[in-house]
């Protein structure tokens, strides 16, 4: 498949298995868990398909001017993929394994700005590859240090144009049908900011260690609510005898003074 974007010639290639692809650090310490905690909250929920791929790192690449380009966004949605998961351990090219990526995030570290790099020549910047060769639908780009969240939306006119958010900060994504936004608290011994999955309701999609408070704390209620309830019900006994010791020595007293039925 070719496509052309002005004088950019855009093919989609497998890569060579003799391919040498990069394999740098990640800029950030915090880039893994960030990635961690969004595809974890959309699993456990029940909103990551198997025929889904949620990428941390990952090269997807393209071939632009007849050469391979790879990006490793910090994390990308692709909503389905139409190949084995044995067939893209290494990278993933879209149009050839399955559909374009509906949501890239970069997590804001590099100091020269590369996040949003329009540069058209080889090999291209971020912003570029992402809006012009990809052509994905969101491009993300948050900066967790200080939790500034922006998120660019592909219009019909083919380039990335800045949303504003809604009432509670939050963003939908038509694609994945869910909102986005920042959260602040600790998960992972990380105390700062986060981005954040809701449903269509509000809802937060939880990550597992708040499914298991969750649970500890419903226990917890039943336990006390058990407790309550036999509290109540020993408070009703007691009453009970109460009343009939009282009866009784009500009887015993008539009885003494010569009155009876």
């Amino acid at each position: 498949m070719v496509v052309s974007a002005s004088t950019t010639k855009i093919t989609w290639e497998l890569l060579p298995e003799d391919f040498i692809l990069d394999d740098e650090p990640v800029d950030n310490v915090n880039q893994p868990s960030l990635a961690a905690a969004l595809t974890e909250s959309l699993e456990l929920a029940g909103k990551l398909p198997e025929t889904a791929l949620a990428t941390t790192n990952y090269g997807i690449c393209a071939t632009v001017n007849d050469k391979f380009v790879i990006k490793a966004p910090d994390w990308a949605y692709v909503p389905q993929i139409t190949v084995s998961r044995e067939q893209i351990q290494r990278s993933y090219t879209p149009h050839k394994q399955g559909q374009i990526p509906a949501v890239v995030m970069e997590f804001l570290s590099d100091p020269d700005g590369s996040e949003y790099s329009n540069k058209h020549t080889y090999p291209p910047g971020k912003w570029f590859y992402y809006e012009q060769v990809l052509q994905v639908p969101n491009y993300i780009i948050f900066q967790p240090d200080i939790g500034e969240l922006e998120i660019y939306h592909l219009h019909e006119h083919g380039h990335y144009k800045l949303r504003s958010s809604d009432e509670n900060n939050r963003y939908w994504l038509t694609e994945m049908e869910l909102f986005i936004g920042v959260w602040q608290g600790k998960r992972e011994n990380r105390q700062g900011y986060w981005l954040r999955w809701w449903d269509q309701d509000g809802n937060l999609l939880l990550w597992g260690s708040e499914l298991v408070q969750q649970e500890r704390l419903a226990k917890e209620q039943e336990r006390l609510a058990k407790e309550t309830a036999q509290r109540q019900v020993n408070q009703e006994r007691l009453a009970k005898e109460t009343a009939l010791k009282r009866l009784e020595q009500l009887e015993k007293r008539l009885r003494d003074a010569g009155i009876s039925d």
